[in-house]
């Protein structure tokens, strides 16, 4: 391991403060516009477009700049199809009883339920791995820090980089996931974070209204000044 070495910051802005408001106010009417979207079109994204959004969220800042997630991006038919009906089984005991009442009644103004047939139709599944060990220089294992924390950072930058893009998405968390390490055959360090669906939305995509409801600002902010 090399020591501190430090280079003068390569990329800066000096922006006014007009500047600064115009450019705050165009990304909040921009992702704003980012919607969660469960009908997919099957039409294809390349799959360079994909590789550049992976690209962009292997740019997060995260613990010890170990870089802790690992990114598998599928567009094969068959496997898609062996996710779905692995993630169904898991679906299906979870509406069946295992989330509970309370956590059932809250998924019910969202209209979800154990069938997922955007896991056959969108053309991009990308499963996000989070790495608690990864591989040095001299390729040991060695521990990673804050894993869940910079894949998080990870996953958020790569759904705005597909939003960019012209995508949708939608963050698929079946429990458990281990059938994701099985399927990709990843290593015991990894363990599934995030199955994230992306392609473009179906003519027929609807939203549920409940999701455009957000909190206002004082209610999810306090400035101390």
């Amino acid at each position: 391991m090399t020591g501190y070495q430090p280079i003068p910051l390569p990329d800066r802005q000096d922006l006014s403060e007009i500047e600064m408001r115009e450019r705050a106010l165009q990304y909040y009417e921009f992702i704003s516009q980012r919607h969660t979207v469960r009908q997919y079109s099957s039409r294809p994204v390349p799959r360079d477009v994909i590789e550049t959004c992976i690209k962009a969220a292997g740019t997060a800042p995260n613990g010890a700049n170990h870089q802790p997630w690992y990114f598998v991006c599928v567009s094969n038919p068959e496997i898609k199809h062996r996710i779905r009906e692995a993630a169904e089984i898991e679906e299906r005991a979870f509406y069946s009883g295992r989330a509970g009442e309370d956590w059932l009644e809250h998924l019910e103004v969202i209209g979800t339920d154990a069938d997922k047939p955007f896991l056959d139709v969108a053309p991009w599944l990308i499963a996000i791995f989070a790495q608690r060990r990864g591989l040095d220089e001299q390729g040991n294992l060695r521990k990673n820090y804050y894993v869940p924390e910079s894949v998080g950072i990870a996953t958020g930058f790569l759904i705005n980089a597909l939003h960019n893009a012209g995508l949708t998405t939608l963050t698929h968390t079946p429990n458990p996931m281990k059938f994701l390490n099985e399927i990709f055959d990843r290593p015991d360090n990894e363990r599934a974070f995030i199955l994230l669906v992306t392609g473009f939305p179906a003519d027929d995509a609807t939203v549920p209204a409940a999701a455009k409801i957000k909190k206002p600002l004082d209610q999810i902010a306090t400035f101390i000044e």
